[in-house]
């Protein structure tokens, strides 16, 4: 089973392979919490959770709640006994089952401390469960071609951070106020976007585009003429961000 060989919020494995647990540096823990914005406002999942330490310490200092998921009862125990030591037991809770196959859908936020074939075979859920903007950081462990959208370095560790993209691959149209038509065509890799654009069927350059969530930043036109459009994807509708005008919402074609 995949997850007898996962690294929990410390390293470890098995007890076949004999390697110790070994817990997450604390400047570690607050660094993957900071580099992920944790806030009150958060639902943090954490992915191996082993004592609990994420789980605790994103509960104690930001009042987030949380969820620790981890397959060895006896660090479950730990965890529990752990938060509920420190008060933070309201907050939190800790459940034993694969990852691979829980619920996490209600992150917000998700960590992990894994070894980078397990992110690899975790990538597809990730995308596929999480909501558009949900954050994922990870200890010392990439995601492959799935680039990063941040990073840090702390206590001798790597830390990455990904935000999940939303799906705006297609062929997009709208038009603007002053009687400009727009079509736009994106591609899509992760969180990455190339793109072609025509405005009254004429091509017009793209100058540049960004993806964060469900947010996408278009700039069309030239140096001299540039115009930049600002969505958000609700539904199947690339929506204009609140308080912009000048412009309706994109539809599918």
């Amino acid at each position: 089973m995949f997850s007898e060989f996962i690294l929990n919020d410390g390293a470890e494995f098995n007890s076949d392979l004999n390697v110790p647990f070994v817990p997450s540096d604390e400047l570690i823990v607050e660094s993957m919490l900071d580099l992920a914005g944790v806030t009150s406002h958060d639902f943090l999942y954490d992915l191996g959770s082993g004592d609990g330490r994420i789980v605790v310490s994103a509960a104690m200092g930001r009042d987030t709640r949380g969820v620790g998921i981890d397959m060895d009862p006896l660090r479950l125990d730990e965890a529990r006994e752990f938060a509920a030591s420190m008060g933070m037991d309201h907050l939190v809770e800790f459940i034993e089952d694969d990852f691979f196959n829980a619920d996490i859908s209600r992150a917000t936020v998700v960590t992990m401390y894994l070894l980078q074939s397990i992110n690899l075979l975790l990538r597809p859920k990730l995308l596929t469960e999480l909501k558009p903007g949900t954050r994922i950081v990870s200890n010392s462990f990439d995601m492959g071609e799935w680039e990063p959208d941040d990073r840090c370095f702390a206590a001798g560790s790597h830390i990455y951070k990904w935000v999940i993209p939303a799906n705006v691959a297609g062929v997009w149209q709208w038009h603007t106020q002053d009687n400009q038509q727009y079509k736009i065509a994106l591609s899509q890799t992760f969180q990455r976007i190339s793109a072609k654009a025509w405005m009254n069927g004429e091509p017009v350059e793209v100058i540049a585009t960004d993806l964060c969530g469900s947010r996408l930043m278009l700039t069309l036109g030239d140096a001299d003429n540039a115009r930049t459009f600002y969505w958000r994807l609700v539904g199947e509708q690339l929506q204009a961000r609140a308080g912009e005008t000048g412009y309706v919402s994109a539809t599918l074609i």
